[in-house]
């Protein structure tokens, strides 16, 4: 069965030849009062008439016909193709020539019309579309608007294939009366180029397959599925399609980049909310939990025996509650950066000395390795801040390892560098989370039965990151956890040699 599109072609051709038919029955009459020449310029005005409307084709149709119809009908003799006078056989070509010229030139413009227009119809609905698509703000807008110009302007229609957090790819919407085919969608994804299959589409497939390709990176496949199931269609418009394809994915790009922007500014304010808050609360807890820490001192020295326990277990919690109150205290500080580093060049073994005398009784015996090597050199930081460190990072490795277990602490000097290691013997750090302890609020383990905010690794971060360091979290090769930072060496002052006041001075 013939085409709709092969039906209007030979339709044409008919309308041609009923056009030329009626041309000469209406210059019949005026034979008698019209000149061969005026009658030959009604029959160029029909093939100049059919080229305009119906195309080139019928126009070489009629301008035969119509040299026909001439010689027939109107020279003489009449109703016959003989001629009697010869020079009619060059009115006959100038006729056929000048019907031939006129047709093709005004059946060109008619195609280069027909195709400006055509030009501008789809630049109007690109342009549609490109609007529409701005003010999109969800992907199911940019699907909705999508499908409705395939439909429009190419009679098709389409689903979007889009990456997940996996980048495996998820079809939108769920609900469309066709599939999409997963292996020649990735092979349109991986080769950034339209791939098609007419094979499937009995099987209810789409059959075409373009790349989402935008400025940084593919941002899915577009399926799309003739209504007609006439692939053909699909590839007389494949660059209108392929232009569709680069405003969608221009379109998820902006959507992408929306919504990691939104994420970034809830993310930032809640931030800002959370130290707000406990900064707040750990001013006004700082007063009442210091009289809290005087009082249960003060009874731990004067209650009775009886009661003397008690009164030292309040005393603990207390001085346990005033340290978290002290990290949340810094940990604003350090984030509206009101700390003022008061640095000097200090030697790390006196550091290391006075932070264990401080945890004595938190290392409740705890055997403490130190490995310092005595060309060590001196290093500028502020001896307070540094101290705190050492307590955070000792307090965690008793934490978080068995009692009875070592606690090692090393350091050496590396390409302008100072690297110390705490390490305990502990279970480690959780696979893969070993920066993640480092945030606010981070623990080691999400089930921990350990007291604490989860400030502590935080505060040595900010501490050694305002020194101009680094430290990171990672496991032995041997077992338990190893936290490491380092502080710039820089250049350290000469430091003078002792005298020996008892040796003997010459006279």
């Amino acid at each position: 069965m013939p085409s709709l599109r092969s039906l209007s072609r030979f339709y044409s051709y008919g309308y041609a030849l009923a056009a030329c038919l009626l041309v000469a029955l209406l210059a019949i009459p005026l034979r008698g009062w019209l000149d061969s020449a005026n009658i030959v310029m009604l029959f160029l005005l029909a093939v100049l008439l059919i080229a305009r409307w119906l195309g080139s084709g019928p126009a070489v149709l009629s301008a035969f016909v119509c040299v026909g119809l001439f010689d027939f009908f109107f020279v003489p003799p009449h109703l016959s193709f003989t001629v009697e006078d010869t020079q009619y056989l060059v009115t006959f070509a100038v006729m056929l020539v000048t019907a031939l010229i006129t047709g093709a030139l005004t059946a060109s413009a008619q195609r280069e019309a027909d195709t400006a227009l055509s030009r501008e119809q789809r630049s109007n609905a690109l342009y549609g579309m490109a609007r529409d698509l701005a003010g999109a703000i969800a992907v199911e807008q940019v699907i909705e608007i999508t499908r409705r110009f395939l439909r429009d302007a190419v009679g098709a229609d389409c689903l979007l294939l889009l990456p997940d957090a996996e980048e495996n790819l998820q079809t939108f919407p769920t609900n469309s009366p066709f599939r999409a085919e997963i292996h020649l969608a990735h092979m349109a994804m991986q080769q950034e180029a339209p791939v098609e299959c007419a094979l499937i589409s009995s099987g209810g497939y789409a059959l075409s397959y373009f790349s989402l390709r935008a400025p940084t990176r593919t941002r899915g496949v577009l399926a799309v599925a003739p209504l007609q199931g006439d692939l053909n269609l699909i590839r007389e418009q494949r660059v209108l399609i392929e232009t569709a394809a680069s405003l969608v994915a221009i379109a998820l790009e902006r959507l992408h980049y929306v919504e990691a922007a939104q994420r970034a500014e809830i993310s930032a304010s809640a931030e800002r909310l959370r130290a707000s808050l406990f900064s707040a609360l750990s001013h006004d807890l700082r007063t009442p939990l210091t009289a809290l820490r005087g009082t249960a001192e003060t009874l731990a020295l004067t209650c009775s025996d009886s009661q003397h326990e008690l009164a030292e277990a309040v005393r603990d919690q207390a001085v346990r509650m005033s340290h978290m109150v002290s990290n949340l205290l810094d940990m604003a500080r350090f984030q509206a950066g009101k700390v003022v580093l008061r640095k000097e060049w200090q030697v790390l073994d006196e550091v290391v000395g006075s932070s264990l005398k401080l945890l004595e009784s938190a290392l409740c015996g705890r055997e403490v390795i130190i490995s310092l090597p005595a060309a060590l050199p001196l290093i500028e930081f502020d001896a307070v801040l540094i101290e705190r460190v050492f307590c955070n990072l000792i307090e965690n490795s008793v934490k978080y390892s068995p009692s009875g277990t070592p606690i090692e602490i090393s350091a050496g000097q590396k390409q302008g560098v100072v690297e110390i290691q705490v390490r305990d013997h502990g279970k480690g750090f959780a696979a893969g989370r070993e920066q993640e302890v480092f945030a606010l609020f981070g623990r080691g383990s999400a089930e921990s039965s350990e007291s604490g905010f989860g400030l502590g690794l935080a505060i040595c971060r900010a501490i050694v990151e305002a020194h101009g360091g680094w430290i990171k979290a990672g496991n032995h090769a041997l077992g338990g956890a190893v936290v490491t930072f380092a502080l710039p060496a820089g250049n350290p002052p000469e430091v003078a040699e002792e005298t020996d006041w008892n040796a003997e001075v010459p006279t």
